[in-house]
């Protein structure tokens, strides 16, 4: 029997590269989507910018996996880079979704963010609650908009938490100043914050492709914990105190518009994953920093 085709977007980035990894560990066959001209059959040309997906290479795939847009946290938002994140998502998104409509997959899925429920406080919320009212969640209502545009076929949305792994993303950030024990809480401290290792992130990701689930799927840990807890419990994993805390103001001036995404609270829980029966082999925070940093030290 043949192997499942699965085809992906923003294969190179933090998740998409792990992703095809293990897809291939899994058996499965990868075609990396690009924005060039395809050199091997495991690549397939596009363009989001012009809309445009080659449908004879892409036709006869199980699934489709979208992972591609700007990075969130990658610069300041200005007023430009502010449209850059809305666009490169909106475009792309609706240049694959109207790729998906036509070949007709098994199964979309869809990147999005818990950006979608804005500023929780300390309300937890699932798949079921309310948009948000801020930038980020107006990012991620067109951009899930945007995935609605597959049509008949099978389409998850997974509104990722903050994705843990040493060598990337927030951890990766944190670690050389935490392992120079100059680290601490960020702001107040109290604010949530909804996590999942990429290991858990990945096997989820793949879980999904054959479930029957649909609609937005929360992909974080069963577990949120504040950025005190989560602060304090990274060093300890590390064996350094966690004596230096950065101010508010400080996160505003250095990193702009994206600091509301540090210094907000949102308490998400995993409803959809956790009642399909997913089972998160990283569902507590101490556990999941150990493996982590045990792994980064090696």
């Amino acid at each position: 029997m043949a192997a499942k085709r699965i085809a992906v977007t923003g294969s190179s980035g933090l998740i998409g590269s792990a992703l095809v990894g293990h897809l291939k560990e899994q058996g499965y066959e990868v075609q990396r989507l690009v924005r060039r001209k395809a050199t091997t059959n495991e690549e397939i040309t596009w363009d989001p910018q012009a809309g445009t997906v080659d449908l004879d290479a892409l036709d006869g795939v199980h699934g489709v996996i979208h992972l591609a847009g700007a990075g969130v946290g990658d610069k300041r938002w200005t007023k430009k880079y502010r449209a850059t994140i809305l666009n490169s998502r909106l475009l792309g998104t609706t240049a694959i979704a109207h790729a998906v409509e036509k070949v007709k997959p098994s199964v979309f899925i869809s990147a999005s963010a818990i950006g979608y429920y804005g500023e929780t406080g300390n309300r937890a919320v699932t798949e079921n609650d309310r948009v948000g009212d801020d930038f980020l969640a107006t990012v991620c209502r067109e951009w899930e908009a945007a995935a609605d545009l597959a049509g008949s076929v099978r389409t998850v949305k997974i509104r990722t938490g903050l994705v843990l792994d040493p060598v990337g993303g927030a951890l990766g950030r944190m670690l050389p100043l935490f392992r120079l024990g100059v680290g601490g809480k960020l702001g107040s401290g109290n604010q949530w914050w909804s996590w999942i290792t990429l290991h858990d992130e990945i096997n989820a990701i793949t879980h999904l492709l054959n479930s029957s689930v649909s609609g937005p799927v929360n992909l974080t840990s069963p577990f949120p914990v504040t950025n005190q807890e989560f602060t304090g419990t990274l060093a300890r994993s590390l064996h350094r105190p966690a004596l230096f805390p950065v101010p508010g103001f400080a996160l505003k001036i250095a990193l702009g518009g994206f600091s509301t995404e540090i210094l907000g609270s949102k308490k998400v829980l995993p409803s959809v994953l956790s009642e399909d029966g997913f089972a998160f082999d990283y569902p507590h925070l101490t556990g999941a920093l150990a493996a982590l940093c045990e792994t980064e030290s090696k």
